[in-house]
């Protein structure tokens, strides 16, 4: 069955600020679609929990990036950090973790 909980004010409120840092970042419109998650990683050497974003620039390219930490401890630097600019990164390639 799926838990059918909501997400706490703490949790959206950290999703909300992650996408807009991510927005920040990589100077996208203020309603570009930016996709939020915190994910269970259960693969050896992977960090319990992580975050993961997704988001699509103007040329429809989708981007996208994991933090090997949990939603509640991303800070602004953490953001694209890996990535450089999304014009030199068409996807990240997630075969190891």
């Amino acid at each position: 069955m799926l838990n059918s909980t909501q997400p706490s004010s703490d949790v959206l409120a950290a999703i909300e600020q992650v996408a807009s840092w991510t927005r920040t970042r990589f100077r996208l419109d203020t309603l570009a679609a930016v996709l939020v998650s915190e994910v269970v990683c259960r693969l050896p050497g992977c960090p319990p929990l992580e975050t993961v974003v997704a988001f699509w620039t103007a040329d429809d390219k989708r981007h996208q990036f994991k933090l090997f930490k949990p939603l509640s401890e991303v800070r602004y630097d953490d953001i694209g950090w890996l990535m450089g600019s999304p014009s030199a990164h068409e996807s990240a390639n997630w075969d190891c973790c």
